[in-house]
C-alpha cells in the first residue's frame, strides 16, 4: 500500500483507496442510469390522455396525487400540533364522532396496508440479473471496503437470495424472506428494537456536557424539510407522481435514520415502505463515503485543526434523569414520536441505571445483534426489480441522497455561524455528526477531523450532534404524523 503524504494540506490517503472509490461511484452511477433509463422509457412516452405535469401546471404538479390530503396552512398546522399533544388528549374527552372517525381512519389503513402494488407484475429475467449484481456490489462494499459491514452484508445477501429465479424466497405466504419483512420490517417491530439498542449503546454525556450541540442535530433536520421542495420538483419528471404524505415520508431518509423511515412510511405511506428502508439504510451505510466530500468542501484547513476543550464530566444523576425528562416532555408536547424517543429513553435508563446490568448487556449485544440481521435481510428482500426499477422509487433514492447532503451540510454550516458568536470555537467538523447515523458518522467527523491534525480527538464532542440527530429526527417525524397522520 502506497501512502501519499502531502505535508501542506495535512492529508493522508492511498492512492488504491482512491482509485476504488472512483471505480465504485462509476458503477453505482452506471446501474442508476441503467434503472432510470428503463423506467423513464416505460413511461414518458405513454399517452393516456392524462394531465402531464410541467411548469406551465406547476399547481397540479405539486398537488398531484394528493387530492384528499387537505392543503395545511400555518393555523391548521399549529391547531393540529396542539391537538396532537399529551396535555391536550388528557383533558379533552373524545366524542363519538372523533372516536367513530379514528375507527375509520384505522380501518383505511389497515386495506391499504394489505393492498401490494406490485402484486402480480411481471419483469423480464435480465432486470433480476440487474438486481443480483446490485446485491454482490453491495456485499462487495460492506465486506472488501469496509462501509458498514453489519449492515451492507445481510442487505447485499438479502438483495442476492430475492432475486435468485426459482428460489421464491421473497413469496408470499411462505418465503423465509417475506415472513422477515412481514414479522417485523414492514411495521414498527423491528426499529422500536432498534431504537431500545441505540439508547443502550449511546451515551448522552456529551449532549448533557454541551447542550449548544443540539442546534448542530436540529439543524440537520434541514435536510428533511428541504426535500418536501425536492418532491414537488421531481413531479414534473414523466412517470413520478408523489403526493404529500408520501413527501414526508420521503423526507425523513434526510435523516439518514433506518427505522425512523420504516416508521413514519408506515404511518404515512405503507405503500412505499419497501424503496423508502432501503435508501434510507444505504444512506446510513454509505456515511463513510458520502460525508467526507462536502465536510472538505464547505470548510478550511484552518478550521478542520480546531481544537476543542474537553468535555466537564456527567454526573450518574444527570445520566439517569435525562431519559426520563426526555420522555415526559416527548409524552406532553408530542405523542406521535413517543413510540421511538420511548424505546429510545427505556434502552439508555436501562443502561445508566444499572440495577439491571443483564438487560443492559443482552439489549447492546444479543438483542441488537440479532434484530439488526433480520431487519437488514428483511430490507434486502425488498430490492425487487419491480419495486426498485421505476421512476417513483429511483426518484426517491435521487431524493435521499440529495436529503443527506443537504442535512450533513446544515450541521456544518450551523456550526460555522455559532463560531461567529463564540469565544471557545467549534470544529465545524462534527456538524456533519448531526444526522443520526449513530456512531457512524461521529465516527466519520473523528476520522476526517485526525486526517489533518493526528492528535486532534473530536470522537466525543461529535456524539452530541449525533445523539441530538437521533432525537431531532424523531421530533420530525412526530410533526410530520401530528400534521398528516389524520
Amino acid at each position: 500500500m502506497v501512502y501519499l503524504l502531502n505535508v501542506r494540506f495535512g492529508k493522508m490517503e492511498t492512492l488504491n483507496d482512491t482509485k476504488n472509490k472512483n471505480k465504485i461511484f462509476l458503477m453505482t452511477a452506471v446501474f442508476l442510469l441503467a434503472a432510470a433509463v428503463i423506467s423513464f422509457g416505460s413511461t414518458a412516452f405513454a399517452d393516456n390522455g392524462a394531465e402531464v405535469a410541467s411548469f406551465r401546471t406547476m399547481n397540479t404538479a405539486i398537488v398531484k396525487g394528493s387530492e384528499k390530503v387537505p392543503s395545511i396552512s400555518v393555523g391548521e398546522f399549529i391547531k393540529n400540533i396542539g391537538k396532537n399533544t399529551g396535555i391536550y388528549k388528557m383533558i379533552h374527552t373524545e366524542t363519538p364522532e372523533e372516536i367513530e372517525a379514528a375507527e375509520a381512519e384505522k380501518a383505511a389503513i389497515a386495506s391499504q396496508e394489505a393492498e401490494d402494488p406490485f402484486s402480480g407484475v411481471i419483469v423480464p429475467g435480465w432486470q433480476k440479473l440487474l438486481m443480483l449484481a446490485i446485491g454482490f456490489l453491495i456485499v462487495y462494499l460492506g465486506a472488501a471496503k469496509g462501509f458498514e459491514p453489519l449492515l451492507l452484508i445481510p442487505i447485499g445477501f438479502g438483495t442476492i437470495l430475492v432475486n435468485i429465479p426459482g428460489a421464491g424466497m421473497g413469496d408470499a405466504p411462505h418465503g423465509m424472506l417475506h415472513i422477515l419483512y412481514s414479522a417485523g420490517v414492514g411495521n414498527e417491530f423491528f426499529p422500536m428494537l432498534i431504537f431500545m439498542g441505540i439508547g443502550a449503546m449511546t451515551d448522552f454525556a456529551p449532549l448533557i456536557a454541551n447542550p449548544k450541540m443540539a442546534l448542530l442535530g436540529g439543524a440537520a433536520q434541514l435536510g428533511i424539510f428541504a426535500t418536501l421542495f425536492g418532491v414537488a420538483l421531481m413531479n414534473l419528471i414523466p412517470g413520478v407522481d408523489y403526493n404529500m404524505l408520501q413527501a414526508c415520508a420521503i423526507a425523513i431518509i434526510g435523516g439518514a435514520d433506518g427505522p425512523t423511515s420504516i416508521y413514519v412510511s408506515g404511518k404515512l405511506a405503507p405503500e412505499m415502505m419497501a424503496v423508502i428502508a432501503v435508501a434510507a439504510y444505504s444512506y446510513m451505510a454509505l456515511v463513510p463515503m458520502i460525508q467526507p466530500p462536502i465536510m472538505k468542501m464547505l470548510t478550511t484547513r484552518k478550521e478542520r485543526l480546531i481544537r476543542m476543550k474537553q468535555l466537564r464530566e456527567v454526573s450518574r444523576a444527570e445520566k439517569v434523569l435525562f431519559p426520563l425528562l426526555l420522555l415526559v416532555v416527548t409524552l406532553l408536547f408530542l405523542p406521535p414520536a413517543a413510540p421511538l424517543i420511548g424505546m429510545l429513553a427505556f434502552g439508555n435508563f436501562v443502561k445508566e441505571i444499572g440495577c439491571v446490568e443483564r438487560l443492559s448487556k443482552t439489549i447492546q449485544n444479543e438483542l441488537m445483534n440479532i434484530v439488526s440481521i433480520l431487519l437488514s435481510l428483511g430490507v434486502g428482500s425488498q430490492m425487487t426489480p419491480e419495486k426498485i426499477l421505476n421512476m417513483n422509487s429511483i426518484g426517491i433514492i435521487i431524493l435521499g441522497l440529495v436529503a443527506f447532503i443537504i442535512a450533513s451540510a446544515g450541521g456544518i454550516l450551523m456550526a460555522k455561524f455559532m463560531n461567529l458568536f463564540l469565544k471557545e470555537k467549534i470544529n465545524p467538523l462534527i456538524g456533519s455528526a448531526g444526522v443520526s447515523a449513530v456512531p457512524m458518522a461521529a465516527r466519520v467527523s473523528n476520522k476526517v477531523g485526525q486526517s489533518y491534525d493526528p492528535m486532534n480527538f473530536l470522537l466525543m464532542h461529535a456524539m452530541g450532534p449525533n445523539v441530538a440527530g437521533v432525537i431531532g429526527t424523531a421530533i420530525a417525524a412526530g410533526v410530520f404524523i401530528s400534521t398528516y397522520g389524520h
